[in-house]
């Protein structure tokens, strides 16, 4: 942590700032004590006044709070000397207020302020947390999606107004930011990135440059810490897949994939979106695009990526754009602008569907209306590019309203809460639909109504000392057993283990009478009373050498010294 430099240029910036009115008040001061020390007094003898009653003296007149000749009447001398000295010192403290007045507004002493409040707002984090550096669209839902999920966040962003922002929000834990450039050392070290919470970084800046940048000091700061990057630049992407150990989410072959999956497979569709926590989510009946024609309007960077995963579904496609000339790989096109007659062109009367894809909410949402008075049956898909615009889609009456953003950071989150989820959905993606309605069966039945908690449990002396301890003693611990209910060892738990990862091994849907082994990881999906009790479980021998066994083991030195003595009997009598 940065925080002694921050100290030393905020102290730089003070001692620069007020150097001359501090030197003029000491020689005011110094110049004053000494010379009413020496003059004579109005007494017989014509004593001189002590040097503390001196300093005493200036320091109520010179500050204008009170007037008083102590400890006795001044000589004429000691008057005219004290007008002197009033009005300097008035003088040299206006001087010293003005230059208060003007330290405060100096915005480089209020950054470097802000920066070392910063720095000392997160030395004081004592839980775990992650770096977020840009607080745009994505960057915002996904300090949303962390605070719901109970992680802490560290911001950094270039726009004072998205950090005053950052204030206003009502976040259930703490967030804490600061205006900088993410992409400079010092402010990642301020950010905490060498914090030992830090548990990663996520770069999603509206710059490339910047993002790639962000990866690369964050690697070489702490290689420990999991680094996310944004890209949706081919070029940037193969310069960070060199860096080791950074995940790279592209938002738009993102938001391809999805729809990919809501085409082919809605029901893993639906279930992503319910294992995050979205609104509105019904596991009983996900949407089942149809099949047949569909349009695309909009063949920029997301059009690309949208008309590539179609076209490996085998769905007939045709697509309307402006600039399409270079597209060889399109086969049915049509140049121009998503007016009526190139929609009639496209033959939206037999389409089935219709994606309004471009970069701009104005035209999507034209697109929209258009569609439904031309086909009032039309499956409509609507790209929605601002958050902020959110009502306006809510109420264009779309069957499916895909945002960029949201669906990158939340597929962010996935990543930093759960690492192994991903791999279990492309499991489940390519596998039958009985495995995935059987699973999504089982976490029916284990989460009920409420919302859905993913959670990564580590099989270490550590984080489950209760298994070290009963392996080292001969036990075999397997997941059934640390899944049981310690009110009834016959009832399991509301969570179901999805992912076990041991080594260089993965084991999906790991089964109840799988042993455990120490470093295993296991990804867990269970209600937050589930995940409270197996955590308790496997932090107490008692507990779970009575879900092993099915008996209590005696805690207190006495009843050990009983059972020890009712062993030794029977075997005595046998």
């Amino acid at each position: 942590m940065a925080r002694t430099v921050d100290l030393d240029r905020v102290v730089l910036i003070v001692l620069r700032q007020m150097r001359g009115p501090v030197l003029l008040l000491i020689v005011i001061y110094a110049v004053g004590i000494t010379v009413m020390a020496l003059l004579p007094g109005s007494g017989p003898a014509g004593g001189r006044m002590s040097l503390f009653h001196a300093f005493y003296f200036l320091t109520y007149t010179t500050t204008t709070t009170g007037f008083g000749e102590i400890p006795e009447a001044f000589s004429e001398l000691q008057r005219l000397w004290a007008i002197f000295c009033l009005f300097m010192g008035v003088i040299g403290w206006l001087y010293a207020v003005g230059s208060i007045i003007q330290l405060v507004q100096n915005p480089h002493f209020r950054q470097a302020l802000a920066e070392r409040n910063f720095a000392n707002s997160v030395k004081r984090i004592a839980q775990p947390f992650f770096i977020v550096c840009g607080f745009g669209d994505t960057g915002s839902l996904l300090a949303r999606g962390l605070s719901d999920e109970g992680w802490v966040g560290v911001i950094i962003d270039s726009e004072p107004d998205r950090i005053k922002a950052l204030g206003l929000r009502d976040y259930q834990v703490t967030m804490v930011g600061t205006c900088a450039d993410a992409s400079v050392p010092r402010h990642l070290l301020d950010a905490g990135i060498k914090h030992p919470l830090c548990r990663g970084v996520v770069a999603l800046t509206n710059n490339e440059h910047i993002n790639l940048k962000i990866a690369v000091m964050a690697r070489f700061l702490n290689p420990a810490v999991r680094v996310v990057s944004r890209s949706t630049d081919p070029r940037h992407q193969e310069e960070l897949a060199m860096l080791e150990a950074v995940e790279v989410v592209d938002p738009f072959d993102s938001f391809a994939c999805q729809l990919s999956a809501a085409v082919h497979v809605p029901l893993l569709n639906v279930l992503t979106d319910w294992l995050i926590g979205a609104r509105d989510v019904d596991l009983d009946e996900p949407p089942q695009l149809p099949r047949g024609i569909w349009i695309l309007c909009g063949y920029g960077r997301m059009g690309k990526h949208l008309h590539e995963e179609l076209r490996k579904l085998d769905i007939p496609l045709i697509v309307i754009d402006p600039q399409m000339e270079d597209a060889d790989t399109v086969k049915q096109k049509i140049i121009g602008h998503t007016t009526d007659k190139a929609l009639r062109q496209a033959r939206i009367e037999q389409a089935v569907g219709i994606v309004a894809g471009t970069d701009s909410d104005s035209n999507n949402l034209s697109i929209l209306l258009r569609s439904r008075a031309l086909n009032k049956d039309i499956f409509r898909v609507v790209r929605q590019n601002r958050h902020e615009h959110e009502i306006a889609f809510n109420a264009a009456h779309a069957h499916l309203i895909m945002q960029p953003s949201l669906v990158t950071a939340r597929r962010i989150l996935l990543m930093l809460i759960a690492p192994l989820i991903h791999p279990f959905l492309e499991h489940l993606r390519q596998h039958h639909v009985i495995v995935l309605e059987s699973l999504v069966h089982r976490l029916k039945k284990a989460v009920g109504k409420g919302k859905p908690q993913l959670w990564t449990t580590e099989i270490t002396p550590t984080d489950a000392m209760a298994v070290a301890h009963l392996q080292e003693r001969g036990y075999a611990v397997t997941v059934g057993d640390i899944c049981r209910s310690p009110a009834d060892r016959k009832q399991l738990l509301g969570c179901v283990p999805m992912v076990l990862a041991r080594r260089e091994q993965t084991v999906m849907l790991p089964q109840t009478g799988q042993l455990l082994e120490q470093g295993d990881h296991i990804l867990f999906c269970g209600t937050l009373q589930a995940k409270r009790l197996l955590e308790a479980t496997l932090n107490n021998p008692y507990t779970l050498h009575y879900l092993i066994t099915g008996t209590e083991e005696p805690r207190s030195y006495l009843f050990r010294w009983l059972e020890r003595r009712r062993s030794q009997v029977f075997s005595a009598s046998d």
